[in-house]
């Protein structure tokens, strides 16, 4: 592979692989209200913000990093007050209780409004409108956590991308197959991809934190736990459940514990990195087993994501899940073969699991989703996968990606209004 595809590859890697502290979905909206409120220049004294559908189920209920609340009043208030636009994906890292307090004053005055917008067939789509006085400003983000589309402040345009808005920004999408995914990740210099291991350090650390408190359901620590060992075992199967889960744990529950997300989303760089990281670990593989990996892993996340879309009707979990199975084949010795045969699994089980929007029972969906991983992966090494004359599997693999993500983007997208439709009118 040449090195301007490789350098290709590396950016798309690093632009979609980030460091994100809590939800992706109410942190991209306090990051546009921060844009907006520095926009503004001053302190908005009414805040209105148009979400499509994706977004809004998303964030309903979550916590929000630092608060001990819920939801995106709380987002909305913190991203005006003391959000920094610069941080991205890490925009109220700053916060104090003070500007919490803050916060739930602006919510109590009643100045946010929160909204779906209308006619909208864009699945990620931020719009915050602020004012104050004789001032106002507006922010877009559409098609990613982080693209802004649009701004101005008093009417002046001062960005306008909207026309050329992309879920996929398929300018820059290196035209991967799970081939290229394969060889970049075995045959790429080292020093080109371990910048990779940061995903490895945040993430563990993310659910080694978790294991010390309680967050969520607990997941994670309860897998530890006495009782949990003498039905499950204390193995490394065990072990990857219960790091993953737990990091997921922390992350739902608004722990203020940064993760390193993938194609915007922390959960699925949570199911893509751990998984990987305690089976190397445990199995004493060599630092470059890991990196190579970790980067089979999180690029064919990336790869899927592509073409499924930043959101969906579809469990990222299926996603980022196949990407870890990819990579504990790669370190069971499998080849590219072999990694086929695990995708193939992957998709054969668990396509059609549903987003019901992010919420601490995630969890369970990241445990399923990796317990797959690993029984792909075993199975993929005995040479067996589901075959062409099942389902929507077929023998051309990159095929069969494609027919996951037609579903995911496509076929579900009534589902998408049906669990919105459930979700938003929920008896008390």
């Amino acid at each position: 592979m040449e090195k301007t595809e490789r350098d290709a590859i590396v950016r798309l890697i690093k632009r979609e692989v980030v460091p994100a502290i809590g939800c992706t979905e109410p942190i991209a909206v306090a990051l546009c209200v921060s844009k907006a409120a520095r926009l503004l220049g001053k302190e908005p004294r009414k805040i209105e913000v148009l979400l499509s559908a994706n977004i809004l189920k998303n964030a309903m209920g979550v916590g929000i990093p630092g608060t001990g609340m819920i939801g995106l009043p709380i987002a909305v208030a913190l991203g005006a007050l003391a959000g920094n636009p610069d941080y991205q994906l890490e925009v109220l890292k700053d916060i104090t209780p003070e500007d919490v307090e803050r916060g739930k004053q602006m919510i109590d005055a009643q100045c946010i409004d929160i909204q779906l917008k209308p006619d909208i067939t864009e699945k990620l789509y931020i719009e915050v409108s602020v004012s104050a006085g004789d001032d106002s400003a507006v922010a877009v983000i559409a098609g990613g956590h982080t693209s802004f589309v649009y701004e101005a402040c008093n009417g002046q345009v001062l960005l306008d991308h909207r026309t050329t808005s992309s879920d996929e920004e398929a300018d820059d999408d290196c035209g991967l197959t799970l081939r290229k995914v394969y060889d970049f990740a075995l045959t790429a210099p080292l020093d080109e991809i371990e910048f990779i291991l940061e995903s490895a350090r945040l993430n563990k650390a993310a659910a080694e934190a978790s294991f010390k408190g309680r967050y969520g359901h607990s997941l994670g620590r309860s897998l530890r736990d006495d009782n949990e060992r003498r039905v499950m075992g204390d193995s490394v199967f065990t072990h990857i459940l219960s790091y993953t889960s737990g990091a997921c744990d922390a992350r739902m529950a608004g722990a203020m514990i940064p993760v390193m997300s993938n194609s915007g989303s922390g959960n699925q760089g949570i199911a893509a990195t751990l998984p990987v990281v305690v089976y190397a670990e445990e199995n004493k593989k060599s630092r470059e087993e890991m990196i190579r990996a970790l980067t089979l892993s999180h690029l064919t996340v990336i790869y899927i994501k592509q073409s499924l879309g930043r959101l969906s009707a579809l469990c990222g979990c299926v996603v980022a899940a196949t990407g870890s199975s990819c990579g504990i084949t790669y370190l069971m010795g499998g080849g590219y073969e072999e990694v086929t045969y695990a995708v193939k699994n992957m998709v054969a089980n668990l396509t059609g699991m549903i987003c019901d929007g992010a919420k601490p029972s995630c969890a369970m969906k990241l445990t399923s989703g990796v317990s797959t991983a690993v029984f792909s992966a075993m199975l993929a090494m005995e040479h067996t996968c589901v075959t062409a004359v099942e389902g929507i599997v077929e023998n051309d693999v990159d095929r069969t990606i494609h027919n996951l993500t037609r579903i995911g983007s496509q076929g579900m997208n009534e589902t998408d209004r049906l669990v919105l439709d459930i979700m938003t009118h929920k008896c008390p």
